[in-house]
């Protein structure tokens, strides 16, 4: 009984020396942060000059490549290089507690974004005229995630007018004034930057979370909306100088909060449209006499994102199981089909067009090798064309007889899909550069060139001539991703994502 007892204590001796030595460490790697990340970073890790370093915001950031940063600094950025002044120990330490979630859960209220608030250039102080000689309606915004820019882009040129410095993690593509002069940007770490296009200065910021799925900006062009992961919430500005104007917790009638899977304007309806990704619910909301009002359509699944049809009648949604969709007639907001499409489906990059009399929409799936082209008076799948990998972005135009898609996922990433919209075959298959990423097509205003990312650090934006397919030029550029025409987007183009 004694040597049982003698063990005993041994054992939680050890074991306490073992907690003490994780508390110390943890102490350690702590004040590490402090000393040399939280000027830049927030003492919190919510964020400041630089991102914020919380789990839900590195998503896009893998831990060897966050050890990466950590040493070596990223190139035209603020962020320096450690490997001369921390070892290797306290780098992977750092890399380590950045992925660890705070004890105490982070907040953002109303003070908080008020207090990030700031207007350099207020709406009216800046000349109306372009800086520039381009039509302002055929330009192209490109994000660059190589190094965290953009570039402003002449769309009869195709040349480079100006590239400028975003925020860190650009998503869900940026947002136009219905008159094309202003860009609004959201970054994942919740920030939303109002860009002067014709005097290409930053004119308005503003942080609306911490963690931010997309944003969207009304039909009038007086309000914007922004889609929160964290904290659960829809916050809503005022356009011009993105004031604050009301916070939208995003509960159920229990109490229950959710995520915000994503927000779309609805320009018919005067409206937005917010799917949850954890409350089964899409919300449309109105704003009426400066205030947010908020309809709520119960839905049989978690949404995790959606489209809608032209006349904004219906939403089409992707089921979060990833195994079908829904479709949500928007005035009653009742279920009215659901869709088999396997493989989760990327809604929010699905495209329509008419094909033998009748308004088709097709859409590329995350999981599976397939595009799926579906009736939209039935909603019957009419075809399913098989391709080489599964696929993230859909583009055709108007003007143009061809779909494009990529297959951004798999060992033929470096492949694009150009389908014939009117015999729904795959017509020809690109590889504009092997074994480096081919994605995200984007025509200019008339239909005729079309733009594709090569997705490297050392990649190009490819310009093709949108009837023969031919390779025009390239463009040198940092991992571009996202290309977003002027007039395509604000004029709600058939063939552009919305």
């Amino acid at each position: 009984m004694q040597i049982k007892a003698l063990l005993a204590s041994a054992m939680t001796a050890i074991s306490l020396v073992s907690v003490t030595a994780q508390a110390e460490e943890a102490n350690s790697t702590e004040a590490l942060y402090q000393q040399h990340c939280a000027s830049c970073h927030g003492g919190d890790r919510l964020g400041g000059m630089g991102p914020a370093l919380l789990p839900e915001n590195l998503s896009r950031l893998r831990k060897d490549e966050a050890h990466k940063v950590i040493r070596e600094g990223r190139p035209a950025t603020q962020m320096p290089d450690f490997g001369n002044t921390l070892s290797d120990k306290e780098v992977s330490a750092l890399a380590e507690f950045i992925y660890q979630s705070p004890d105490t859960a982070p907040t953002w209220k109303r003070a908080d974004i008020k207090q990030s608030h700031r207007v350099p250039h207020p709406l009216g102080s800046l000349p109306d005229k372009p800086v520039f000689e381009a039509d302002p309606m055929n330009l192209f915004l490109v994000v660059e995630l190589g190094d965290h820019h953009v570039t402003l882009l002449d769309g009869d040129r195709m040349e480079p007018i100006h590239r400028f410095p975003s925020r860190y993690a650009l998503h869900g593509g940026p947002k136009y004034s219905p008159d094309g002069r202003y860009v609004y940007f959201g970054s994942r770490d919740g920030w939303i930057t109002k860009y002067d296009i014709y005097n290409l200065k930053a004119v308005a910021e503003v942080r609306a979370g911490i963690n931010m799925r997309n944003i969207a900006v009304s039909a009038d062009g007086k309000h914007v909306l922004a889609a929160n992961y964290l904290p659960h919430t829809l916050v809503l500005f005022d356009a011009d100088n993105l004031e604050l104007m009301e916070i939208i917790p995003v509960e159920n009638d229990s109490g229950e909060s959710s995520r915000v899977s994503a927000v779309y304007a609805a320009p018919p309806r005067n409206s937005f449209i917010a799917a949850l990704k954890d409350i089964p619910e899409a919300w449309e909301v109105t704003v009426e006499n400066g205030e947010a009002q908020v309809r709520r359509m119960e839905t049989d699944t978690w949404l995790d994102d959606f489209f809608f049809d032209p006349g904004y009648e219906h939403l089409i949604g992707a089921a979060r199981d990833g195994k079908h969709g829904l479709v949500i007639d928007l005035d009653t907001g009742k279920t009215v089909s659901e869709l088999p499409l396997p493989g989760m489906p990327h809604l929010g990059s699905g495209i329509t067009w008419e094909y033998q009399g009748r308004r088709v929409m097709a859409t590329p799936h995350f999981r599976i090798n397939a595009v799926s082209i579906i009736d939209m008076d039935n909603w019957e799948v009419i075809k399913t064309l098989e391709t080489e990998g599964p696929g993230f972005f859909m583009r055709s135009h108007e003007n143009s007889p061809y779909a494009w898609v990529d297959v951004f996922f798999g060992p033929n990433k470096d492949k694009v899909h150009v389908i014939d919209k009117q015999t729904l075959q795959i017509v020809k298959t690109l590889q504009p550069a092997p074994g480096k990423v081919a994605a995200h097509a984007e025509f200019d205003r008339y239909g005729e060139k079309l733009l594709l990312s090569v997705w490297d650090k050392e990649g190009a934006v490819i310009v093709y001539d949108a009837d023969t397919l031919k390779e025009l030029k390239r463009i040198p550029m940092n991992k571009p991703s996202g290309k977003y025409n002027v007039w395509n987007k604000t004029h709600y183009e058939e063939g552009t994502s919305h």
